[in-house]
Protein backbone atom coordinates (compact mmCIF):
# COMPACT_ATOMS: atom_id res chain seq x y z
CA UNK A 1 0.00 0.00 0.00
CA UNK A 2 1.15 3.93 -0.65
CA UNK A 3 -0.32 6.53 1.47
CA UNK A 4 -2.01 7.86 -1.19
CA UNK A 5 -3.75 5.29 -2.32
CA UNK A 6 -6.84 6.64 -1.24
CA UNK A 7 -6.72 9.47 -3.93
CA UNK A 8 -6.37 7.25 -6.78
CA UNK A 9 -9.35 4.89 -5.22
CA UNK A 10 -11.46 8.50 -5.38
CA UNK A 11 -10.03 9.20 -8.47
CA UNK A 12 -11.54 6.15 -10.20
CA UNK A 13 -14.94 6.92 -8.51
CA UNK A 14 -15.60 8.34 -12.23
CA UNK A 15 -16.68 6.62 -14.56
CA UNK A 16 -15.18 7.91 -18.07
CA UNK A 17 -18.02 7.93 -21.12
CA UNK A 18 -15.25 9.86 -23.60
CA UNK A 19 -11.56 9.39 -24.27
CA UNK A 20 -11.16 12.90 -23.16
CA UNK A 21 -12.42 11.42 -20.06
CA UNK A 22 -9.87 8.72 -20.06
CA UNK A 23 -7.06 10.73 -20.07
CA UNK A 24 -8.38 13.20 -16.93
CA UNK A 25 -8.45 9.86 -14.88
CA UNK A 26 -5.36 8.48 -16.03
CA UNK A 27 -3.30 12.31 -15.25
CA UNK A 28 -4.91 11.85 -12.00
CA UNK A 29 -3.38 8.63 -11.32
CA UNK A 30 -0.06 9.96 -12.91
CA UNK A 31 0.33 12.74 -10.97
CA UNK A 32 -0.26 10.82 -7.37
CA UNK A 33 2.17 8.11 -7.92
CA UNK A 34 5.28 8.56 -6.76
CA UNK A 35 8.19 7.45 -8.84
CA UNK A 36 8.79 4.55 -6.45
CA UNK A 37 5.47 3.07 -7.75
CA UNK A 38 5.56 0.47 -10.81
CA UNK A 39 2.25 1.44 -11.24
CA UNK A 40 3.18 5.03 -12.26
CA UNK A 41 5.77 3.51 -15.46
CA UNK A 42 2.79 1.33 -17.10
CA UNK A 43 0.15 4.33 -16.41
CA UNK A 44 2.68 6.96 -18.10
CA UNK A 45 2.96 4.86 -21.08
CA UNK A 46 -0.76 3.99 -21.05
CA UNK A 47 -1.35 7.58 -20.93
CA UNK A 48 0.92 8.32 -23.91
CA UNK A 49 -1.06 5.98 -25.68
CA UNK A 50 -4.59 7.47 -25.10
CA UNK A 51 -3.56 10.60 -25.72
CA UNK A 52 -2.24 9.33 -29.42
CA UNK A 53 -5.63 7.83 -29.95
CA UNK A 54 -7.37 11.12 -29.17
CA UNK A 55 -5.27 12.73 -31.64
CA UNK A 56 -6.14 10.34 -33.90
CA UNK A 57 -9.36 10.41 -33.47
CA UNK A 58 -9.67 14.23 -33.41
CA UNK A 59 -8.18 14.26 -36.69
CA UNK A 60 -10.54 11.66 -38.25
CA UNK A 61 -7.31 9.56 -38.45
CA UNK A 62 -9.74 6.31 -38.62
CA UNK A 63 -12.04 5.19 -40.99
CA UNK A 64 -14.80 5.15 -38.04
CA UNK A 65 -13.35 7.35 -35.21
CA UNK A 66 -16.56 6.58 -33.02
CA UNK A 67 -16.29 3.35 -32.65
CA UNK A 68 -12.63 3.28 -32.41
CA UNK A 69 -13.66 6.01 -29.42
CA UNK A 70 -15.85 3.36 -27.80
CA UNK A 71 -13.23 0.69 -27.43
CA UNK A 72 -10.94 3.35 -25.90
CA UNK A 73 -13.07 3.93 -23.24
CA UNK A 74 -14.27 0.38 -22.73
CA UNK A 75 -11.03 -1.05 -22.74
CA UNK A 76 -10.17 1.63 -19.93
CA UNK A 77 -12.55 0.82 -17.89
CA UNK A 78 -10.91 -2.76 -17.35
CA UNK A 79 -7.54 -1.09 -16.12
CA UNK A 80 -9.62 1.16 -13.77
CA UNK A 81 -11.99 -1.53 -12.39
CA UNK A 82 -8.40 -3.87 -11.54
CA UNK A 83 -6.93 -1.20 -9.64
CA UNK A 84 -9.87 -0.35 -8.01
CA UNK A 85 -10.86 -3.93 -6.44
CA UNK A 86 -7.30 -3.92 -5.71
CA UNK A 87 -7.48 -0.93 -3.60
CA UNK A 88 -10.98 -2.06 -1.72
CA UNK A 89 -9.01 -5.74 -1.42
CA UNK A 90 -11.75 -7.04 -4.16
CA UNK A 91 -11.37 -10.03 -6.20
CA UNK A 92 -9.23 -9.02 -9.08
CA UNK A 93 -7.64 -10.47 -11.96
CA UNK A 94 -4.32 -12.37 -11.51
CA UNK A 95 -2.90 -10.88 -14.30
CA UNK A 96 -3.30 -7.48 -12.93
CA UNK A 97 -2.37 -8.93 -9.06
CA UNK A 98 0.73 -9.91 -9.86
CA UNK A 99 1.42 -6.04 -11.20
CA UNK A 100 0.43 -4.90 -8.18
CA UNK A 101 1.73 -7.24 -5.77
CA UNK A 102 4.92 -5.90 -7.07
CA UNK A 103 4.62 -2.15 -7.32
CA UNK A 104 7.22 -1.06 -4.59
CA UNK A 105 10.16 -3.52 -5.44
CA UNK A 106 13.31 -1.24 -6.39
CA UNK A 107 15.16 -4.32 -7.68
CA UNK A 108 12.73 -4.30 -11.27
CA UNK A 109 12.94 -1.90 -14.04
CA UNK A 110 10.82 0.58 -14.69
CA UNK A 111 10.19 -1.04 -18.53
CA UNK A 112 9.11 -4.58 -16.93
CA UNK A 113 6.53 -2.13 -15.33
CA UNK A 114 5.02 -0.58 -18.04
CA UNK A 115 4.91 -3.98 -20.07
CA UNK A 116 3.39 -6.25 -17.48
CA UNK A 117 1.19 -3.85 -17.30
CA UNK A 118 0.56 -3.61 -21.10
CA UNK A 119 0.53 -7.53 -20.75
CA UNK A 120 -2.42 -7.67 -18.69
CA UNK A 121 -4.47 -5.07 -20.07
CA UNK A 122 -3.45 -6.43 -24.00
CA UNK A 123 -3.93 -9.99 -23.16
CA UNK A 124 -6.76 -9.81 -20.71
CA UNK A 125 -9.01 -7.22 -21.10
CA UNK A 126 -8.86 -6.30 -24.70
CA UNK A 127 -10.69 -9.47 -26.08
CA UNK A 128 -13.56 -8.52 -23.65
CA UNK A 129 -13.51 -4.84 -24.31
CA UNK A 130 -13.74 -5.89 -28.17
CA UNK A 131 -17.00 -8.06 -27.71
CA UNK A 132 -18.32 -5.59 -25.46
CA UNK A 133 -17.84 -2.34 -28.17
CA UNK A 134 -18.74 -4.57 -31.14
CA UNK A 135 -22.12 -5.46 -28.76
CA UNK A 136 -23.11 -2.15 -27.91
CA UNK A 137 -22.84 -0.83 -31.39
CA UNK A 138 -24.26 -4.10 -33.47
CA UNK A 139 -21.90 -5.16 -35.07
CA UNK A 140 -19.40 -8.80 -34.83
CA UNK A 141 -15.62 -8.93 -34.37
CA UNK A 142 -13.81 -10.15 -37.79
CA UNK A 143 -11.26 -9.48 -39.63
CA UNK A 144 -10.36 -7.42 -42.40
CA UNK A 145 -13.66 -5.42 -41.84
CA UNK A 146 -13.05 -1.58 -41.12
CA UNK A 147 -13.23 -1.96 -37.27
CA UNK A 148 -10.39 -4.42 -37.09
CA UNK A 149 -8.45 -2.37 -39.84
CA UNK A 150 -8.94 0.83 -37.32
CA UNK A 151 -8.18 -1.76 -34.48
CA UNK A 152 -4.34 -2.87 -36.44
CA UNK A 153 -3.54 0.70 -37.74
CA UNK A 154 -3.01 1.72 -33.84
CA UNK A 155 0.17 -0.78 -34.20
CA UNK A 156 2.91 1.23 -35.67
CA UNK A 157 2.25 4.34 -32.99
CA UNK A 158 2.19 1.82 -30.36
CA UNK A 159 5.49 0.09 -31.00
CA UNK A 160 7.09 3.75 -31.81
CA UNK A 161 6.10 4.75 -28.07
CA UNK A 162 7.04 1.19 -26.67
CA UNK A 163 10.50 1.24 -28.56
CA UNK A 164 10.85 5.08 -26.92
CA UNK A 165 9.78 3.38 -23.80
CA UNK A 166 12.31 0.57 -23.71
CA UNK A 167 15.09 3.28 -23.76
CA UNK A 168 13.45 5.98 -21.55
CA UNK A 169 12.88 3.48 -18.45
CA UNK A 170 15.45 1.27 -18.84
CA UNK A 171 16.48 1.79 -15.27
CA UNK A 172 15.30 0.52 -11.82
CA UNK A 173 12.11 1.30 -10.26
CA UNK A 174 13.92 4.30 -8.07
CA UNK A 175 16.01 5.43 -10.98
CA UNK A 176 19.23 3.60 -10.61
CA UNK A 177 21.62 1.90 -13.73
CA UNK A 178 20.50 -1.55 -14.31
CA UNK A 179 24.03 -3.97 -14.59
CA UNK A 180 25.57 -3.85 -17.76
CA UNK A 181 24.20 -7.31 -19.35
CA UNK A 182 20.85 -8.94 -17.65
CA UNK A 183 18.11 -11.26 -18.63
CA UNK A 184 15.95 -8.46 -19.53
CA UNK A 185 16.78 -7.56 -22.79
CA UNK A 186 15.86 -11.26 -23.95
CA UNK A 187 12.53 -10.68 -21.82
CA UNK A 188 11.99 -7.13 -23.99
CA UNK A 189 12.59 -8.43 -27.18
CA UNK A 190 10.55 -11.27 -26.75
CA UNK A 191 7.57 -9.59 -26.02
CA UNK A 192 5.61 -7.54 -29.48
CA UNK A 193 2.69 -5.26 -28.91
CA UNK A 194 1.76 -6.39 -32.20
CA UNK A 195 2.08 -9.61 -31.91
CA UNK A 196 -0.30 -9.60 -28.19
CA UNK A 197 -3.20 -6.88 -30.23
CA UNK A 198 -3.51 -9.67 -33.05
CA UNK A 199 -4.11 -12.24 -30.61
CA UNK A 200 -6.46 -10.21 -28.67
CA UNK A 201 -8.74 -9.72 -31.41
CA UNK A 202 -8.75 -13.53 -32.43
CA UNK A 203 -9.83 -14.44 -28.62
CA UNK A 204 -12.23 -11.42 -29.22
CA UNK A 205 -13.75 -13.49 -31.75
CA UNK A 206 -13.60 -16.88 -29.95
CA UNK A 207 -15.16 -15.05 -27.37
CA UNK A 208 -18.18 -13.55 -29.47
CA UNK A 209 -18.71 -17.23 -30.85
CA UNK A 210 -18.80 -18.72 -27.46
CA UNK A 211 -21.58 -16.28 -26.12
CA UNK A 212 -24.41 -18.72 -25.85
CA UNK A 213 -21.99 -20.99 -24.12
CA UNK A 214 -21.32 -18.78 -20.43
CA UNK A 215 -19.58 -21.76 -19.09
CA UNK A 216 -17.10 -22.59 -21.60
CA UNK A 217 -16.48 -18.76 -22.17
CA UNK A 218 -16.66 -18.15 -18.52
CA UNK A 219 -13.34 -20.93 -18.25
CA UNK A 220 -11.68 -19.72 -21.36
CA UNK A 221 -11.39 -16.49 -19.26
CA UNK A 222 -10.15 -17.65 -16.33
CA UNK A 223 -7.28 -19.72 -18.53
CA UNK A 224 -6.63 -16.60 -20.29
CA UNK A 225 -6.02 -14.59 -16.72
CA UNK A 226 -3.72 -17.21 -15.40
CA UNK A 227 -1.64 -17.51 -18.67
CA UNK A 228 -1.46 -13.76 -18.78
CA UNK A 229 -0.76 -13.94 -14.84
CA UNK A 230 2.39 -15.89 -15.82
CA UNK A 231 3.49 -14.10 -18.70
CA UNK A 232 3.16 -11.09 -15.88
CA UNK A 233 5.18 -12.28 -13.60
CA UNK A 234 8.04 -13.89 -15.97
CA UNK A 235 8.05 -9.96 -16.87
CA UNK A 236 8.59 -8.65 -13.55
CA UNK A 237 11.42 -11.33 -12.67
CA UNK A 238 13.70 -9.04 -10.62
CA UNK A 239 17.08 -7.89 -12.59
CA UNK A 240 20.03 -9.24 -10.22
Amino acid sequence: MFPYDPALLAALQIVPQTVPDVVQILEAIQAACADGDGLKWFNGLYLQVTQAVRERVNSAGFSNPAWIAALDVEFAGFYFAAIASSLADRPTPGCWQAVFDQRSQPAIARIQFALAGMNAHINHDLPQAVVATCRNTGISPQHDDTHYNDFTALNSTLDSLIEAAKVELNVRLLGDALPPVTHLEDTLAAWSVSAAREAAWNNAELLWHLADAPPISSAFLDTLDGLTALAGKTLLVPVP
